[in-house]
């Protein structure tokens, strides 16, 4: 396999598999599949092994799985923007690898509790939140930016396909040979996507180097100054919150629909996945002209009435086959809804801070989820199954009605470019990289007649400024010389303030600069000036 991503082959730009013409692309894709029906046949094989016991237990199967994404997606994030990521993948799979293998021993000797078995499912999440943000901030890697849409269904698609495939697998091998097999498959699942990435050989400049002497703590101050002040960013993340906890009921609560209310087995529970998969996958197809029709908030909003009416079908109805149909458009609305917030996500983050932006998403995905589950299965316990599942259908209705007011934002006007256009500052001696705080002054000349429009655009600036690692900013306007106005912000550190220079600027930023600048006085330049700490002595000795 070739060292660079390869370029993918000539084909519709709209066309659902596009992406996968990237060879990097459809050989991690397929690897994925194989992975992740392994993963789908070992949660119905744990979530089996608790079938005897409280509602409550069976839904912490979910929360074992999710809740690690929550307690270590941000620390993810900062490891996979800080480290190669094609090795924090590799890591990733050769410790889901062994504790699968401990799952797998266990069972066969009989040995598997349900203490063992969650505490052994919280560590596979904590492989799998190592993984996330990694696998997330690699796509743009592997396919176009226009295809990234496309690449985000696809992956959601391989979710889908794994589930029409492994809970029926896992639920016929858990009947015929007990859940061990399982467990062993889901071991071995994870050899393939180590054989891909041990074959590819990534590029070094796909990483973007961190501020030098930039600790943990720092790098994860950093992805959260961003996100704060990324507002399309925030506003996918409202949305993403808004849909997951509703969802989760069905994930959490359909073993018991199908023990309880519809009385199958597990091959019956693997079938019932299996329709929610054969939907999604089916959907897939109609995903381009579902966005086309309806747009990322029209869609996100028919996906949640869609779910909403699929939990009431499954609260009021105790024929299987009938449930079965209904969870068809289940799978339908999952992959639309979640590959739009997917593809919104992707598109509004640059290179330097991309896996710390979607560990923000995935903690809200999956803590969700994390949250949710348990809190569905105790409304189970108490209020009885059907009115859990009404419910949360009732809140997928309220998600539905938050678009109004609530929507995505256009992400027509965002480039996440990289964009090293500041100028080398002109300083009288080489400051250390650690030396800092950093003052940073830029003065404009603004004519009377424009001033509001200019402080309107600062704004943005405003936001750019502490995206790329600003402390504190400030605007403020010159008593002696009200047509003088003078940029304050501070930076941390000085190579702090050279990441922004070389790294951290995007083609957006740059615009908003230029919008604000366009409203000079003709003739005139901004003046920077940088100033060094000096509480401790002079920064520059005579």
């Amino acid at each position: 396999m070739k060292s660079t991503p390869p370029s993918p082959a000539p084909a519709r730009a709209d066309s659902p598999w596009a992406p996968l013409a990237a060879p990097l692309f459809r050989a991690l894709w397929t690897a994925q599949l194989v992975s992740n029906i392994g993963s789908w046949m070992a949660t119905v094989g744990a979530q089996w092994q608790l079938v005897g016991h409280s509602a409550a237990l069976v839904t912490l199967v979910q929360t074992a799985s999710s809740l690690p994404v929550v307690l270590l997606a941000l620390p993810s994030g900062v490891i996979a923007d800080r480290l190669d990521r094609r090795s924090v993948l590799l890591a990733a799979q050769f410790a889901m690898l062994v504790v699968s293998g401990a799952l797998a021993v266990l069972a066969f000797m009989d040995a598997l509790s349900p203490t063992l078995l969650l505490a052994l499912t919280f560590l596979l999440g904590c492989g799998t939140a190592l993984m996330g943000p990694a696998w997330q901030a690699i796509q743009p890697e592997l396919v176009e930016r226009r295809s990234l849409g496309q690449a985000a269904a696809l992956g959601a698609v391989n979710m889908n396909l794994a589930r029409a495939v492994g809970p029926a697998l896992g639920g016929a091998l858990v009947a015929v040979a007990g859940a061990g097999w399982v467990f062993a498959f889901n071991a071995a699942s994870y050899l393939g996507i180590a054989a891909v990435l041990l074959v590819w050989r990534r590029p070094a400049a796909a990483s973007a180097p961190p501020a030098a002497g930039e600790g943990l703590l720092a790098a994860l101050h950093a992805g959260r100054r961003y996100v704060w002040n990324a507002p399309g960013v925030r506003r996918v993340l409202l949305r993403t919150l808004l849909f997951i906890p509703g969802g989760a009921a069905l994930w959490a609560l359909l073993p018991l629909t199908a023990t309880h209310s519809l009385g199958l087995g597990p091959g019956g529970y693997g079938l019932l996945l299996a329709a929610v998969g054969v939907g999604a996958v089916a959907g897939a197809f109609a995903l381009p002209r579902i966005g086309r029709v309806l747009g990322g908030n029209g869609t996100l909003a028919a996906g949640s009435v869609v779910f909403a009416v699929v939990l009431a079908v499954l609260a009021t109805v105790t024929v299987p086959w009938l449930v079965a149909l209904a969870l068809l458009p289940a799978g339908l609305a999952w992959i639309a809804a979640l590959s739009t917030l997917n593809a919104a996500v992707q598109t509004r983050l640059p290179g330097w801070v991309r896996a710390r932006g979607l560990a923000v998403y995935l903690l809200v995905f999956q803590g969700g989820q994390a949250l949710a589950a348990p809190l569905w299965g105790a409304v189970a316990d108490g209020l009885g199954l059907g009115a859990s599942l009404l419910i949360a259908g009732a809140t997928m209705l309220l998600s539905a009605l938050t678009v109004r007011w609530w929507p995505l934002r256009d992400s027509g006007d965002i480039d996440p470019t990289p964009s090293d256009h500041w100028p080398s500052p002109p300083l009288v001696f080489e400051p250390g990289e650690s030396d800092g705080p950093v003052l940073v002054s830029v003065v404009y000349r603004v004519p009377a007649e424009r001033q509001r429009l200019f402080t309107d655009r600062m704004r943005h600036v405003a936001r750019s400024r502490r995206r790329t690692g600003a402390l504190s900013w400030g605007l403020y306007q010159d008593g002696h010389d009200p047509e003088r106005f003078i940029e304050n912000y501070l930076v941390p550190s000085w190579a702090g303030h050279r990441a922004q220079h070389h790294v951290r600027l995007t083609a957006t930023d740059r615009r908003y600069e230029e919008e604000a600048r366009a409203l000079l006085v003709p003739g005139t330049a901004p003046e920077v000036t940088h100033a060094f700490d000096a509480s401790g002595g002079p920064a520059v000795l005579p």
